[in-house]
């Protein structure tokens, strides 16, 4: 997915009740496929800073299924308790360029979006915790 606004990919989703539950968010490989090089098994960082400009890094793992094909899966107990995520809540995930002197690994930025009811009217909100 192309982040028009500034010209960067990333990849997004609505989180599930199981996702919010389990603290463990999945995503099909094709979504994801211009960050990350599939290495059925592999386990990998995902390093990402929160709205709040905290530094959090989650753990991704890769799997092929029969009957769904290749997805990424992506562990994070302690951000998703700390953040008090609920389902439905979006999650944007944006490819940020590094900066001088940082190793080569990819980094985001993470945004989390929740839909409020506001005067009748539904809008998303960032969530800024």
């Amino acid at each position: 997915m192309q982040n028009q606004e500034q010209g960067r990919q990333s990849f997004a989703k609505h989180l599930t009740q199981s996702e919010v539950k389990d603290h463990i968010i999945f995503f099909s490989y094709t979504d994801v496929a211009p960050f990350f090089e599939f290495q059925e098994g592999y386990l990998f960082f995902v390093n990402v800073t929160d709205s709040l400009g905290k530094a959090w890094t989650f753990i991704g793992t890769f799997y092929t299924n029969p009957e769904i094909g290749k997805y990424v899966s992506i562990k994070w107990p302690q951000f998703s308790s700390e953040k008090r995520l609920k389902a439905n809540d979006e999650v944007i995930f944006t490819e940020r360029p590094l900066r001088k002197g940082e190793a080569p690994l990819k980094k985001f930025k993470l945004v989390i979006k929740r839909k409020i009811r506001l005067f009748g009217q539904d809008i998303w909100g960032e969530l800024k915790v």
